[in-house]
C-alpha cells in the first residue's frame, strides 16, 4: 500500500518520547499522533495512537488501547521500520522534520463494519471501523444522532481549549483527506449502520455483534507511555 510519512522531533528534550509522525495512504485518509519513543534499553519503537480505558493491568497500571494499527505482519514491520529509519535519518542530519513517500499515490480501497446499538441519555448510536486494503485498521469511528439524522465521527482528542460558546474543541486523530474519500468513507459506514440496524430490529436485538473472524475492531492493545 502506497503512504507518506511526514515526521516532526519532540520538543522535550530528553523526554521518552522522540518525535511524532503523521501517515497519510495513497493520499486519502491521515493518520496523526504516531509517536517514536525510547524504551528503558535505550531502543526506539513506534507506538500508534492510543487511548486510556478504564481497565488496569496486573501492576494496577492503566491500559492503553490503540485507535489503529497494522494488521499484518509484514505490513506492521515494513511501516514500523520505515518510520524508524525515517528518524534515524533525521536525527543523524541534525533536522527536525523529515518526509518519506512510498510508491505512487493511489486511492487506498478499504472495508467497513458497523455495530449499532442504543445507549440511554446519548446521541450515540452506532461504532465503526474500516480497513484499507487489508492492511491497516482502523476503528472507534463513532456514528451519533444528529437534527438531520446520522453521521460519522472521526476518532478525535481534546485539545484542552474552548471554542467561542465555550465548548471543549476536538481534533480529530485519523480522517480522510479528500472530501471525495471521505464522502465515500462516510456512505459505505452509514449504508451498513441502516442495513445492521434492520436486522436488529427484524430479530428483537438492540446491538449487534459481529461474528465475522475478520472483524478488526478489536484493536491490538498497546501502552502509551
Amino acid at each position: 500500500m502506497e503512504y507518506s510519512i511526514q515526521m516532526s522531533a519532540a520538543d522535550n528534550i530528553g523526554n521518552h518520547v522522540k518525535a511524532f509522525a503523521s501517515v497519510v495512504f495513497g493520499d486519502s485518509f491521515k493518520v496523526t499522533k504516531i509517536a517514536v519513543l525510547e524504551n528503558k534499553e535505550s531502543k526506539n519503537f513506534v507506538a500508534m495512537p492510543s487511548f486510556r480505558t478504564k481497565e488496569r493491568d496486573e501492576n494496577n497500571q492503566p491500559v492503553f488501547k490503540n485507535i489503529c494499527n497494522p494488521v499484518t505482519k509484514e505490513f506492521r514491520q515494513e511501516l514500523y521500520g520505515n518510520i524508524l529509519q525515517l528518524y534515524d535519518e533525521m536525527e543523524q542530519a541534525g533536522k527536525t522534520k523529515a518526509y518519506k513517500k512510498t510508491g505512487d499515490k493511489n486511492t487506498p480501497e478499504f472495508t467497513a463494519w458497523v455495530t449499532p446499538f442504543e445507549r440511554t441519555g446519548s446521541n450515540l448510536s452506532g461504532l465503526a471501523s474500516i480497513v484499507l486494503e487489508n492492511s491497516f485498521a482502523i476503528g472507534n469511528i463513532s456514528i451519533y444522532k444528529g437534527k438531520s439524522g446520522e453521521f460519522v465521527s472521526m476518532p478525535s482528542y481534546s485539545t484542552g481549549t474552548l471554542d467561542k460558546d465555550g465548548k471543549m474543541v476536538y481534533s480529530d486523530i485519523c480522517y480522510p483527506v479528500t472530501k471525495e474519500f471521505r464522502e465515500k468513507i462516510n456512505e459505505t459506514i452509514l449504508e451498513i449502520y441502516q442495513k445492521e440496524k434492520q436486522k436488529a430490529t427484524k430479530h428483537g436485538q438492540r446491538k449487534i455483534e459481529t461474528k465475522n473472524s475478520k472483524d478488526y475492531r478489536v484493536i491490538k492493545d498497546t501502552p502509551f507511555r
